[in-house]
């Protein structure tokens, strides 16, 4: 069985919510130098948000044995919604033997906004203008080896997924028949439950959330790790354009779902689940972290405090 990191939370599955200001969502991006995450961030925000200029970062981070953590904000809309999303970008990651700096500079990111959030909770008056900058959804990036998760794979998913909502991706996924696909899919999930990696994979609840909930997370679930492929280019094909990747043998459409899982990731991070990976983060994963970083400074409720004089 797969370890939700949204385990204790009930779903609420696709809810649209009125947002007159717009809404805020940050994603984090990690995984190796060459696993196509620039072109990925790309192709998710239909704009060149990373240049190929920025592929210096990683050269740099990699020479300096750390890892370069990059935020940058795009201001989208999606089906009529204001959308403020900042993609967190991290070149230089997985590109030295010992990898242990770039999991701990990457974990202590994701707590530092917990701790801004914890500081501004504790004010008598708060900023108004204060911007929450919590990631919501790290995708990690797999590399297509068609074997199994390396130990980087399942060390850095171990450590990260109790802070933050790690969805798994198979990077290039292109590179590979859907038979060998398909079969690379099964070994990453068998090792993620055999490790007990905490993931979010679309946790529901079958008595609260309706038939189409739980059918549609049930569906998103079998999915996992998601195949993509991204292309900023574009063809001409039965006259309509789309992005592809052109081989010698054929055309592979990024938002054909036939071809592979970008468009049905895309529409879940930004529309159908976005809402839902947030209240995870919130009530979940931050209120766990907030609970813990209290106890060990020895914090008490007061309800505690009155048990233990009885």
């Amino acid at each position: 069985m797969v370890q939700s990191s949204g385990a204790s939370y009930k779903s609420g599955g696709v809810r649209r919510k009125a947002a007159k200001k717009g809404l805020v969502f940050t994603l984090m991006i990690v995984g190796s130098s060459g696993s196509g995450k620039s072109t990925f961030i790309n192709t998710l925000c239909e704009s060149p948000v990373i240049l190929r200029k920025d592929h210096v970062d990683a050269e740099r981070a990699a020479s300096t044995k750390t890892v370069n953590i990059t935020p940058t904000t795009i201001e989208m809309d999606e089906d009529g919604l204001k959308l403020s999303l900042t993609v967190v970008d991290t070149p230089g990651f997985g590109d030295n033997i010992n990898n242990e700096p770039a999991f701990e500079s990457i974990l202590n990111y994701i707590e530092h906004q917990y701790e801004e959030i914890l500081s501004q909770e504790s004010r008598i008056k708060r900023n108004p203008r204060f911007q929450d900058n919590r990631v919501h959804v790290l995708l990690y990036f797999i590399q297509p080896t068609g074997h199994s998760l390396r130990e980087m794979d399942i060390e850095f998913m171990r450590q990260l997924g109790p802070r933050v909502n790690v969805i798994p991706v198979v990077a290039k996924s292109d590179s590979m028949t859907p038979q060998e696909l398909n079969a690379f899919k099964k070994r990453v999930m068998e090792d993620i439950s055999h490790y007990k990696i905490p993931i979010y994979d679309f946790p529901y609840d079958e008595e609260e959330d309706d038939e189409e909930t739980v059918e549609e997370n049930n569906e998103l679930r079998a999915l996992l790790p998601f195949a993509v492929v991204g292309s900023e280019d574009e063809i001409e094909i039965a006259g309509r354009r789309v992005r592809c990747r052109q081989y010698p043998w054929g055309v592979v459409e990024v938002d054909n779902s036939k071809h592979c899982d970008f468009s049905k990731l895309r529409y879940m991070l930004l529309s159908s689940h976005l809402h839902d990976v947030k209240d995870i983060t919130h009530d979940v994963l931050y209120e766990t972290w907030r609970t813990e970083k209290l106890s060990k400074e020895g914090h008490h409720d007061a309800d505690e405090d009155s048990a233990g004089d009885e």
